[in-house]
Parts: C-alpha cells; sequence; structure tokens
C-alpha cells in the first residue's frame, strides 16, 4: 500500500550570520529593515509565521534598535506564531567548547522564554559539522528534536535519523535535503509557483518512503519572505499550509522507532560541504577563544563559586556573553571578511580580561594575607597535584620557599634581576622635571620605600620596592633639594630580587602559600630534570635533539619516538574554507641550518632552544597554479622544555610569517603504525579513521579538530586550543597545522571545492603575517587509545597553577593551605563549577570514558541534587559525610546541585 505523502510544510524563516562576509554592525542594520517587514506583516495578517533562525542573538540585536516592539514580539512568540531560541547563537560544534555549548543553550533558552517561549528544537542549519555529544547536549536541556544539514553521511537515507551520542541518548533529527534550510528559498519566485511545488514534492518525496508532511524551508541568508506570502499559500489549496518550524516538528513527533541509528559526530562530505579548512583558518582566533574559555571556566568560575564572598556573576555572565558570541559558525571560523576577524578577535581577548579579572578579584582578599614577597597560589583541578609556577622573590629573604606548613619547596633561579635602574649625573635645574617621573609613589614600575639627599656629595638616591609601605611624599623630596645647584647625581636602586621557578603541592581547587625563609638544606626534587647541549631527561622521559633539529624521545618504558618535530611547509592555493594545495606544489621541511642554544639547565625546568632557518617561497602564483621562485629566509624557533615529573616535552614553536599562500605543519611520526586517531573535543574522546566519507562538491580531506588533546600510534599531543591534524604517511605521522595563510574569503575556482562557500572577497589579513606561536606538548603512551594518564597530563598541560603576589606585612606567618572540593573516578573529568542562585554551587563533569565510572565528588557538602543542562533542580541526592557519589554511562555528562559551607568565608 503506498503511503500518502505531504501537505507541504512551509516554513519562512531567513539565515542569519550575525557576521560574516560584512562586520555586524552592517548586517544589522539589514536585519533591523528584514525584522520591520516581518513584525509589521505578522501585525496584518494572523495567518503569518516566521521561524527565527534558531538565535536568539538576531532578536536581541534587533530589540537594541528597537526596544519600542518589544511587546509586539512577545505577543507573537506567546501566540506561536514567531519561533525564537533555543541557542543564543548559532556556533561552530567543534570550535568551541562543550561548556560554551552548553552555556549557549542555556542562555537562548532563558531569553527566548522570557518572550514568552522557545522553539525546543536543536535547530543546526548551517554548522560546519556537528559534534558527538549533541544529542545528549539538547536532550539534557529538555529538547527531543534536532535538526541538521551539513555532515549526515550516505547511509541515511530518509527525511529523518536516530542520531545517538557516545553515551546512548537518542534524539530524533531532522535532516534537510535537497538544498539544506534553503531547499524551498526559491518555490515562491515571480511566476507560476505550482511547477515549482510539484517539483519540490516528487524531490522529497523519495526522502518520505513512509509518507509524511514535507518539510519546505523557505528561506536563504539574509532575505526576507514574500510580502504576499501567506495569499500564495492559502491559493495553493489543502496541499500547503504555513507553520513555523515548531509546529512542523510537533505533527511529525519525536519518535525515532524505525529509523536509521548514526552515532556520534557528524563530518560526513557526502551530502554538503563541511568546510574543513575554518578550523586552520586565523588560527589567533582559536588561540584567543581557548584561553578565554579556560580561564573563566577552570579559574573565574570556580573561584568565584568557592572563594569569594561578593558576587561576581554579572561579570562572569558578560565573560559568557562574547564567548558565546565568539562561537558563532562565521566568527571563530575566521572565514569572514578582515573587519569581522578583528572584532571577533577584541570579542574573545575581553572574554579572557574579564575571566583574569575576577580571577584576580576572588584572590586578591586571600592574597592579603600572604607576607609580602610571598604568593599565593590557586589550583584548577580537582584533584591535589604538584606544579611549577614561576615567580618573583626577594633575594634578602631566604635561599628558599616555604608553605604555610613549614614545609620547603624546590627551586630553580631563572633570572635575578638588576638592581641599579639609573644612575647619571644632571644638571640641578633638571631636577624638577625627572622628578616628574614619578607617579604616586610608583618609579620604574615599582614602589618607593625609601630615598636620601645628600649635598655633600649632590646624590639623589631612590630605593624601589614592588610594594611599599612606608610613608612618602614627593614635596618632601623637593623641600630637600630646594636651592640645589651644579650637577646632582640621581641614582635608582632596586631592593634585589630573583625570578624562580617552584614546585609548588596544591590541594584540589584549593589554596597554597609559599614566602621566602632560610631553610638547612636546598628541598630535594623528586625525579629531577638534567640537561646538556642536546638532551634533556627527567627520568619519565628523554628527549636528544638530532642533527636535523628534530627530536628523539624515550620513556622510561621503552617508547621510542623518532624525529619528531619536523616542519613542513607547503602552498595553500584555498581560501578560509578549504586548504587547496597547487597543483606543482614545493614542500620545504629540509633546514638550511640548525643550531641548538641552551636555555634552562634544571632541575625543575629545563630547556633548549632549537632554531633552524628555511627559504619558503614567498607566496602562490595562481596563474601557474604553483609557487613563486622567490624566497624567503625564514627562521624558526622550537623551544623544547622538560619540567620534573612531567610524562610530556612541552613545545613552543615560534615564526615570524613573512610569506603568504602557505601551510605550515608540524610533523610527528608515530611509534607504531595507526589505523585512527582519537580526538578530545565537546565532552568525549572521538575515534576517527584515516579517511574521510566524500561525495559532494568538496574534496574530503581527512584533516579533522582536536581540543584539549589528540592520540594516535601510541603519541598524544597536548594542546592549548582546537587544531587542525591529519594522519599521514599511511598510519605513520601526525601532522599538526601551525599556519593557514590564505588570501580570499572564498574563491570562486578552489581545486578542492566545486562551488563557492562565499562571495570571493580579498582577506589579506587572513595571510597572518607577523609573529607566529604555537604552544603544545608530546606524550609517548601505551596501547592504542589514550587512558586515563593522557587525560590527567592534558588536564595539568591547559590548566597550570595560578600565582599571585602577598602584599601582608613582612614577616607575617604564612597562611595554611586550604582545600576545596575534590573530584576522583576513573576518566572522570570536571568541566564547570560555578555560583548559581541561593546559595548553591552548580558542577558538571563527564566520564571520558569507554567503560562505566563512579565519580565521587567530596567537599562541605550539605545538600545535593540532580540538575539538568539549564542548571533546573532534578532528583535529591544523598551527600553523607560531604562525599557524593555518582554512578556513570560511558561518556556521561553530568550535573550536580550543591550546597555548600562556603569555604574560608
Amino acid at each position: 500500500m503506498k503511503t500518502e505523502v505531504g501537505p507541504i510544510v512551509v516554513v519562512p524563516h531567513t539565515h542569519w550570520d550575525r557576521e560574516w562576509y560584512l562586520p555586524f554592525q552592517r548586517f544589522r542594520l539589514r536585519l533591523v529593515s528584514l525584522l520591520d517587514g516581518v513584525v509589521e506583516r505578522m501585525a496584518a495578517d494572523p495567518r503569518w509565521r516566521f521561524t527565527l533562525d534558531g538565535q536568539m542573538a538576531a532578536v536581541d540585536d534587533y530589540l537594541e534598535i528597537r526596544p519600542e516592539r518589544r511587546e509586539e514580539i512577545v505577543a507573537l512568540v506567546r501566540e506561536g506564531r514567531l519561533a525564537v531560541g533555543p541557542w543564543q547563537i548559532l556556533h561552530d560544534e567543534f570550535l568551541c567548547s562543550g561548556e560554551t555549548i552548553v552555556r549557549n543553550l542555556e542562555l537562548g533558552l532563558r531569553r527566548a522564554e522570557e518572550l514568552g517561549a522557545a522553539m525546543m528544537v536543536g535547530y543546526l542549519p548551517d554548522q560546519f559539522g556537528h559534534c558527538a555529544q549533541t544529542p545528549q547536549i539538547l536532550r539534557l536541556a529538555g529538547l527531543e528534536h534536532a535538526c541538521v544539514w551539513r555532515g549526515v553521511p550516505s547511509r541515511v537515507q530518509e527525511h529523518a535519523f536516530a542520531w545517538e551520542a557516545p553515551d546512548g541518548t537518542v534524539i530524533r533529527t531532522q535532516y534537510l535535503p535537497e538544498g539544506g534550510y534553503g531547499n524551498a528559498a526559491s518555490m515562491f519566485e515571480d511566476g507560476a509557483p505550482e511547477g515549482r511545488a510539484a517539483a519540490f514534492a516528487e524531490a522529497m518525496s523519495r526522502w518520505h518512503p513512509r509518507g509524511g508532511p514535507l518539510l519546505a524551508m523557505y528561506g536563504a541568508d539574509h532575505t526576507a519572505p514574500a510580502a504576499d506570502l501567506a495569499d500564495r499559500i492559502a491559493a495553493a489549496g489543502d496541499g500547503m499550509r504555513l507553520d513555523t518550524l515548531t509546529g512542523y516538528m510537533a505533527a511529525v513527533g519525536p519518535s525515532v522507532e524505525g529509523l536509521t541509528r548514526v552515532r556520534g559526530e557528524l563530518r560526513s562530505h557526502a551530502r554538503a560541504n563541511i568546510l574543513p579548512g575554518v578550523i586552520s583558518a586565523r588560527v589567533r582566533l582559536k588561540q584567543l577563544m581557548g584561553r578565554g574559555e579556560r580561564l573563566v571556566e577552570r579559574y573565574a568560575e570556580p573561584l568565584a563559586a568557592l572563594w569569594y564572598a561578593g558576587d561576581a556573576r554579572r561579570f562572569l555572565d558578560l565573560a559568557w556573553r562574547r564567548l558565546v558570541e565568539v562561537s558563532c559558525h562565521d566568527s571563530v571560523t575566521g572565514c569572514g571578511a578582515d573587519e569581522t576577524a578583528e572584532q571577533v578577535a577584541a570579542r574573545a581577548a575581553e572574554a579572557g580580561q574579564l575571566g583574569r579579572a575576577v580571577r584576580d578579584l576572588a584572590l586578591e582578599r586571600w592574597a592579603a594575607g600572604v607576607p609580602h614577597g610571598g604568593h599565593l597560589v590557586f589550583n584548577p583541578s580537582p584533584r591535589a597535584r604538584r606544579g611549577v609556577v614561576v615567580v618573583e622573590v626577594p633575594s634578602a629573604g631566604g635561599d628558599g620557599l616555604v608553605t604555610g606548613e613549614g614545609r620547603p619547596v624546590p627551586v630553580q633561579v631563572l633570572e635575578t634581576a638588576p638592581t641599579v635602574l639609573d644612575d647619571a649625573v644632571h644638571p640641578a635645574s633638571d631636577l624638577p622635571v625627572l622628578l616628574e617621573r614619578i607617579y604616586g609613589r610608583v618609579l620604574y614600575g615599582q614602589e618607593i620605600r625609601d630615598w636620601s639627599v645628600s649635598p655633600a656629595d649632590r646624590t639623589l638616591t631612590f630605593h624601589v620596592t614592588p610594594r611599599a609601605d612606608t610613608r612618602f611624599d614627593i614635596g618632601d623630596v623637593r623641600e630637600a633639594l630646594r636651592g640645589a645647584d651644579g650637577d646632582w647625581r640621581l641614582r635608582v636602586l632596586a631592593d634585589p630580587r630573583r625570578t624562580v621557578a617552584a614546585l609548588v603541592p596544591a590541594p584540589a581547587l584549593g589554596l597554597t602559600a609559599v614566602a621566602p625563609a632560610s631553610v638547612p638544606a636546598p628541598a630535594e626534587v623528586d625525579g629531577p630534570v638534567v640537561a646538556d647541549a642536546s638532551t634533556l631527561d627527567n627520568g619519565l622521559l628523554r628527549a636528544e635533539v638530532r642533527e636535523d633539529g628534530t627530536l628523539r624521545l624515550r620513556t622510561r618504558a621503552g617508547q621510542v619516538v623518532e624525529g619528531a618535530g619536523r616542519i613542513v611547509d607547503g602552498g595553500d592555493l584555498g581560501d578560509t574554507y578549504n586548504h587547496a594545495p597547487p597543483a606543482r606544489d614545493r614542500l620545504v621541511e629540509t633546514p638550511l641550518t640548525v643550531r641548538v642554544e641552551p636555555v634552562r639547565p634544571g632541575p625543575l625546568v629545563a630547556a633548549l632552544d632549537i632554531v633552524r632557518t628555511y627559504r619558503w617561497p614567498v607566496s602562490g602564483d595562481a596563474a601557474s597554479d604553483a609557487r613563486s621562485e622567490d624566497g624567503e629566509d625564514i627562521t624558526v624557533t622550537m623551544r623544547a622544555e622538560l619540567r620534573a615529573g612531567e610524562p610530556f616535552l612541552r613545545l613552543r614553536v615560534a615564526f615570524d610569517n613573512r610569506c603568504d599562500d602557505h601551510r605550515v605543519r608540524l610533523h610527528l611520526p608515530l611509534p607504531r603504525r595507526a589505523e585512527s586517531s582519537f580526538a578530545e573535543g565537546q565532552f568525549a574522546v572521538v575515534e576517527r579513521g584515516t579517511a574521510a566519507e566524500g561525495g559532494f562538491g568538496e574534496r574530503p580531506v581527512p584533516t579533522y579538530p582536536a581540543s584539549a588533546f589528540v592520540a594516535a600510534g601510541g603519541l598524544a599531543v597536548l594542546l592549548e586550543h582546537v587544531t587542525e591534524y591529519e594522519i599521514t604517511g599511511g598510519g605513520g605521522e601526525l601532522a599538526l597545522t601551525l599556519l593557514r595563510s590564505v588570501g580570499y574569503l572564498s574563491r570562486d575556482r578552489n581545486a578542492y571545492r566545486d562551488q563557492p562557500a562565499g562571495p570571493q572577497l580579498p582577506t589579506p589579513r587572513a595571510q597572518c603575517r607577523g609573529g607566529r606561536t604555537v604552544g603544545l606538548a608530546l606524550m609517548p603512551h601505551d596501547g592504542d587509545r589514550p587512558g586515563p594518564r593522557v587525560l590527567d597530563a592534558a588536564e595539568e598541560y591547559r590548566h597550570d597553577l595560578a600565582a599571585t603576589a602577598g602584599y601582608g606585612p613582612v614577616g607575617a606567618p604564612v597562611p595554611a593551605s586550604r582545600e576545596g572540593p575534590t573530584l576522583t573516578g576513573r576518566g572522570v573529568a570536571l568541566t564547570s563549577l560555578r555560583p548559581r542562585d541561593g546559595g548553591w554551587i552548580e558542577a558538571r563533569m563527564v566520564a571520558q570514558t569507554p567503560e562505566p565510572a563512579t565519580a565521587v565528588l567530596r567537599g562541605p557538602f550539605t545538600e545535593a541534587a540532580r540538575a539538568d543542562a539549564r542548571g533546573r533542580p532534578g532528583e535529591p541526592l544523598e551527600a553523607a559525610g560531604g562525599a557524593l557519589t555518582l554512578a556513570l554511562r560511558p561518556w556521561e555528562i553530568a550535573t550536580v546541585r550543591l550546597r555548600t559551607v562556603q569555604a574560608g568565608l
């Protein structure tokens, strides 16, 4: 029996790129004009329906200019005619953290509900692929539907499929075939629509073997519906109706029975371009995003929740707004105009600044109890750990550092500051002008603690120190110099100080303090690192520099990596969306010169600079599909740093990019051949093969994103920000992109993509000229799949202990350490800890393991409850004795609310 297909459900909408080939404010002008028309037509004709792109940013941006229309918007939303939310912005799912995705959804749903109701559909129309945990995130927020276009694999043969997250959560997912979110964009162009409607129904029917209504997404980028749309649909009769996406989903229901099941991320090129080059376009944006997220998620919020008596949530909310804005799929991706990229960078930096400001605010009170010359240290990890902090201490305070418990701390002197900051002779007539250098009591960046005038030898001396608690009045100095004549000697002398690396033990999510003290013997270093002219060794890992500047790594267990750190420069005649090497590419990987420079000798920190020079072609040559013959000598400095007790080697690669149209990658031979890779990101560790599914209009290059780390063949690379990688050489090497330098937003002719991805707009700043630095770390590991040791190493590498200078009275006792909550469990990671209303604290964790896990959260808890992804309370939990135990499914995301005795307040 033939199933009935239809009716055609027309969903008028606009896909609104907040910023892209034009910057935000220029696009907003168009947005206001478009929505003025839509709102006016909806007010005049009750038949009208409109879906506002699934993102509240468009509503907020509109109401900021048209606040007088808020009540009209509210009325339309409450009537169910205008669908808004659930996201705050349509994000890129791979270029932000999982926590940013949750906050995006939380913010969007809250804002939509303030206007009356949220569209409870996970609408993801234009993202460049979809991360594995999206089904779980949506379901944890109460959504039962997703709707996607890009990334869907070829085995999906119907208009809907069952999308399964790694933990087993399943959500009904509407696929947008035959043109994505604009599959009906031309249905009501001038002329009779009957033929176009019939062609649409015929094309869509093959995706509906069981029958049912046909979803016609009538809209495109930055476009408004036809003014007489309601009349045209009414004229079409019963075979067509007008609705919102919410209305369509309500009609089809959330059941996944009989649907094809797809597990994990959606990154197939089979049905639409996923434009993978955005992962490596404008790398600096990814660096700013990663830094901002870590500062807010893992420093500012936990400190505000645990160690701050005030309320910093307004600042944190603003930081999250900036991060969410930056996460937009045309923003952090770097595929916009140069003006757009500049504004994105400014917002990302602002988020980081807000995070740092709240961090410093929370630590300030506790730093007041640490004696001057000492330092307060915060551990952002939910377990006790030791870590290296670099601090400046007075040389006269003793030859060591001790904690509040009197425990000596190992130190290594890195630098001794100069004590003579100025010593020169000036005519007395210049002294009043020279005194203008003093701002308050600050001179040469330090505070004046003492001064003297010696008329006999005509000498004025200032003694400065980082923080002074003595009285100072510049008027006294001027009075002492009254009547001075002849030539005078001006000296500025600083108290002797040293910059040291200290290996500090710190309690979980807690505070500890260290201060200078005389110790009978230097504290012993467990597993010291030693260095010679070309080798670093800490007993866990040995790194040797070879003649070509690459590294040989060997672990204590005998695992070996040969030739790590090869720099390969190749051409790129693509654009911000897709890498495309020239047909006659020329790879440069052999350095002209190599030298090794010692930097630090150990025992806590040892480092070598490996300095290589290359001759890179200055640009691409599109006319001849090659690279230019002219070259530029480029110096690449790779600092290799090994610390005591760390099983990984830190690398920092730096160079001045003076070339265009090229890609620079760091190649890492693997200990053993890899059939797959494992990349951390967005609450999961995703396994990927060495090839990608193709079938549409772009070459399916197997380049992928990784957030905290990527591992393959027994080697893990720990990362500071989302980084593009590829398994090359038949599974024998891992290549990481350090820089991709291109000159166009999109090229109409791109060898790796059939269709343009946007306007052919020059983007000279996407060539990324100037100083470039990328940090990462190498860690050989056992087995094929990275286990808890790699997770722990990534946690420590990405989240340094934070130190701030004490400013309490000199000689005051060093305060004892204070412990925060602890989280234990094999493979269990903390992703968020933040203050909530009513004295609650919210903690989020994920089991990043393919096996069930038990999470144990300990702290001064008096009450606990489960919560959803929006923070709404669920079932109460037992927290006997301050211990909360949760049984977690593999890859399960869990959120809990905790009422706690506020630590130390």
